[in-house]
């Protein structure tokens, strides 16, 4: 099967090709830390953290790199209005990031370059840009000539509003901060420097860069001239994702990503999240609130990232449901797999869930039929479990029962979704042989389940009890005090 992207440059599904076979190198903007993250955020970082699980999944080596944003003027506003400084609001908002971000599952990115980090890759572009004549100076200020730039426009669709205006000519730069540009549609690559506020040495003098030269330089310093995949919100399109294309193709000659992905905005019971109107919900708020982060991950991934998302009371309560039956199934191998006779360490094979599942994610990264596949199967390993509480039996061989059951943890763990059984913690000076039983199926499932971490923690606390766990090589676990 081939992977199919929608590439919002050519405005048509494209097979993906990697430039590196086996590799693939991808950038998503990242937050201005001025605030904690919202609804928004959670939706693009969940989105993209799928698409790099499932590059992973299907076997490439993945380097995905997402910035923050430490200057900025919303961040210096929040600094002065509560007489605190850039950094330390920048830090607290970067921590807070990782809090959050992390409650919903998302894997931490490869990199997270800070726009303070990378001041002079910044200025090299820039000055890149002066000497082929697409920046220029300006008291202070440099700013990007969009006129000279023949395509710009291409990922947007836009033209720019007066494009051509002063481009032949000199202006009076004197005049007042609008008339430092050549063209009103001229973007601010280096800003000079205002009393109070954090400044740099540049060869234009003390400023600080502009917001869209970046990730242009970012993306350039890390990942090279060319990425594969290019991610944000898509809001980001114009002016910022247009002006990235502008300021790094004219330099390098090559283009800045082979494939621009977007993903659609959230709304709040039909209208714009916004403070405003009152409907503005941080990740935080809601998982103090007591809805379970895989809840928010599955409401967010029940939506094709493309398309625009509804946040409801109604919509939260469905994903909760769909939860309940997806936890079910995956903690169905801790439940029943001594009772099922279920070894460990069994090969997962190729069968048709695996086939739908990549067929879906395979088309443009479509979740919703992604979780289709992985609802079939919580729902027919849930038909298994009522068979085995009211007939004591299951109408399938225990050899299927832990293949549907490994699929399904498997799959779910592409798209983030994963459960664990709350395992007792080994308290008692003394246990039964039947309480050290229940520890070492315990232990059984957590390793059918890849989750190591789970064994080796209640391997280490049975050693601290005097108990000693030997495994043996018919996959069963002898143990000794």
């Amino acid at each position: 099967m081939t992977l199919t992207i929608y590439n919002t440059l050519t405005r048509r599904k494209e097979a993906f090709q990697p430039q590196e076979p086996g590799k693939v190198k991808m950038y998503c903007c990242g937050v201005t830390v001025y605030d904690y993250c919202h609804l928004g955020h959670a939706r693009s970082y969940i989105g993209w953290d799928v698409v790099r699980r499932y590059f992973q999944w299907r076997g490439y080596e993945i380097e995905y790199v997402q910035n923050f944003t430490d200057i900025d003027d919303k961040i210096l506003n929040r600094a002065n209005l509560e007489g605190t400084s850039m950094e330390e609001v920048s830090q607290r908002y970067i921590d807070a990031y990782f809090e959050d971000i992390r409650r919903l599952n998302v894997l931490d990115a490869s990199a997270y370059p800070r726009v303070t980090e990378n001041i002079s890759s910044i200025h090299q572009l820039i000055q890149e840009l002066e000497k082929r004549g697409y920046a220029y100076a300006a008291n202070g200020d440099v700013y990007y000539n969009v006129g000279h730039f023949s395509e710009y426009g291409k990922l947007s669709g836009r033209v720019a509003e007066d494009m051509q205006a002063g481009a032949s000519g000199r202006v009076d730069v004197e005049d007042s901060l609008a008339q430092k540009k050549q063209n009103s549609a001229d973007f601010a690559l280096w800003k000079a420097a205002k009393p109070g506020e954090p400044a740099w040495d540049s060869p234009w003098g003390a400023g600080r860069p502009g917001w869209h030269i970046e990730c242009s330089a970012m993306v350039r310093s890390i990942l090279g001239d060319t990425i594969d995949i290019h991610g944000g919100g898509g809001d980001l399109v114009f002016p910022h994702h247009e002006n990235e294309i502008a300021q790094s193709e004219v330099v390098t000659g090559k283009p800045l990503a082979r494939y621009w992905i977007h993903n659609g905005m959230v709304t709040v019971n039909g209208e714009k999240m916004s403070k405003s109107l009152g409907n503005f919900t941080t990740i935080r708020e809601l998982l103090d609130q007591g809805i379970d982060p895989m809840v928010v991950r599955l409401f967010i991934l029940q939506g094709h990232y493309r398309r625009p998302l509804d946040f409801t009371s109604d919509a939260i309560a469905s994903a909760e449901n769909a939860w309940k039956t997806v936890k079910e199934g995956l903690l169905f191998g801790y439940q029943y797999a001594q009772k099922l006779g279920m070894g460990s360490g069994k090969e997962l094979i190729p069968n048709p869930y695996i086939e739908s599942f990549q067929g879906a994610m395979d088309d443009d990264f479509n979740t919703p039929g992604a979780l289709a596949v992985v609802f079939e199967l919580a729902k027919e390993l849930r038909r298994q479990s009522n068979l085995l509480t009211h007939e004591g039996k299951t109408d399938s061989p225990p050899e299927q029962i832990q293949q549907q059951w490994q699929t399904l943890v498997n799959l779910a763990q592409v798209l983030g979704l994963e459960a664990q059984p709350e395992a007792p913690s080994v308290t008692a000076s003394r246990l039964t042989d039947e309480e050290i039983q229940i520890f070492i199926q315990q232990r059984q499932a957590a390793r059918q389940a890849k989750n190591f971490a789970e064994s080796d923690r209640i391997r280490n606390e049975l050693q601290e009890l005097g108990i000693t766990l030997i495994d043996q090589s018919d996959g069963t676990t002898r143990w000794h005090s």
